[in-house]
């Protein structure tokens, strides 16, 4: 009997993080009360729930996912369409992936008013890394999308998780250069939908079939300045240059190829690479935090070591999506707010940031939100993902990326 009431405590402890979940409430911010319902286990080590409080704007109500990283049979990982310019709804990336549950994640170039003939790529703003590998780094700050961002933040803000099985707030750096004989061009961009004005990027089979022209139109402080008039196009195969172009094309860039991108002077160091030269593309994402790294997406921190980040908006309440970090980066908190017209006034991100320190994350991060924020659970057993929050724009929406759950 001993050895069955401590197993049964281990369970309660994994899938609630260790504290007491049931039935329970806390101050979300002065004045406001977070009530936590009882915990519901999805698969050992992640546990699902529901709370609500009352926000500036009126009542909020939200979804949850607890993820033990300790247990060993749990793991995170990236959920992306297969390419970085692509988008797919979370519940059909959960399904694909096998993942017990998940959140939606970065924001991403969604539309192209500015732009007429100018396609919107679907790619994500932040820098992202699945399964160990890296897939694009970050646009400049000015090309990003979402909402005003608190001071200090960056577009290499990243939530990650290490090879390690500890989560963290990170920052991914692009490091890279083109190497032709004795010339050396440093590389700006990497499978991004923005290259920073005088840069150079390479693109990958893992950046899609989406067209390379829109990393060419806006500014570093501007997403919405035209499209630079000089422009060039560099293939490289097995080490060489194959083709060369005025203007960035479209399409699949097949395994083994680089596409280099350039515009203004980064355009003019391109144009003297010939059909034929050797080059060569060294690139990689340094993480200011150091280690190797499973996954990582973007965003930006809302609270760091407990404590919300200075100037976050206390006036603007939304549906939001936010990734919490706790137990010394071994506890992950994945929250979506509902998004029915009852709760559609949602939180400020002050509030966001003080209802994740009383869920219980020291850090916190916060994602793409609005018609964009969905939550899914599955049956590790089988059966399809089930969306457990209610988008605010009717039905879930397709994203960029995700955080996935999984269990062994």
């Amino acid at each position: 009997m001993r050895a069955v009431l401590s197993v049964l405590v281990a369970w309660v402890s994994l899938v609630g993080g260790g504290t007491a979940w049931s039935a329970s409430s806390a101050p979300a911010r002065e004045g406001a009360e977070l009530r936590v319902g009882a915990v519901s286990a999805v698969a050992p080590g992640v546990g699902y729930r529901e709370f609500s409080l009352k926000g500036r704007h009126g009542p909020a109500h939200g979804h949850l996912l607890t993820v033990d990283l300790r247990e060993r049979r749990v793991s995170v990982d990236l959920l992306y369409p297969g390419t970085v310019a692509a988008r797919s709804g979370i519940s059909q990336l959960a399904d694909r992936r096998g993942a017990v549950g998940g959140v939606n994640g970065d924001f991403f170039n969604i539309a192209e008013q500015q732009h007429p003939g100018v396609e919107a790529t679907g790619a994500p703003v932040g820098p992202a890394v699945a399964g160990g590998r890296s897939l694009k780094a970050a646009v400049p700050y000015g090309q990003r999308f979402g909402p005003d961002t608190p001071r200090g933040v960056s577009t290499e803000d990243v939530l990650a998780v290490g090879t390690d099985r500890v989560a963290r707030l990170d920052r991914l750096r692009l490091d890279g250069v083109v190497r032709a004989g004795e010339d050396e061009l440093e590389l700006s961009g990497f499978n991004q939908y923005a290259l920073p004005v005088g840069g150079v990027g390479a693109y990958t089979a893992d950046w899609g079939s989406a067209s390379r022209l829109r990393a060419t139109c806006g500014t570093d402080n501007d997403r919405g300045a035209p499209c630079s008039r000089t422009t060039y196009e560099v293939t490289v195969r097995g080490g060489r240059v194959t083709a060369v172009s005025r203007r960035p094309g479209r399409g699949p860039v097949p395994r083994g190829t680089v596409v280099l991108v350039g515009r203004e002077g980064g355009a003019r160091d391109l144009s003297r690479l010939e059909v034929g030269e050797e080059v060569d593309v060294v690139r990689r994402l340094r993480s200011r935090e150091g280690g190797a790294l499973r996954c990582a997406l973007g965003g930006f921190p809302i609270l760091r070591d407990g404590r919300a980040l200075r100037g976050l908006d206390a006036v603007t309440g939304a549906v939001r999506t936010a990734a919490g970090v706790g137990g010394h980066g071994h506890r992950l908190y994945l929250l979506a707010l509902d998004g029915r017209a009852a709760y559609r006034s949602g939180l400020t991100l002050a509030e966001l940031a003080a209802t994740m320190r009383d869920l219980g994350a020291e850090d916190a991060f916060n994602l793409d939100g609005g018609g964009s924020s969905t939550l899914v659970t599955r049956d590790p057993h089988g059966g399809r993902a089930a969306v457990r929050n209610h988008p605010s724009g009717g039905a879930e929406r397709a994203v960029a990326n995700g955080i996935g759950v999984f269990v062994r």
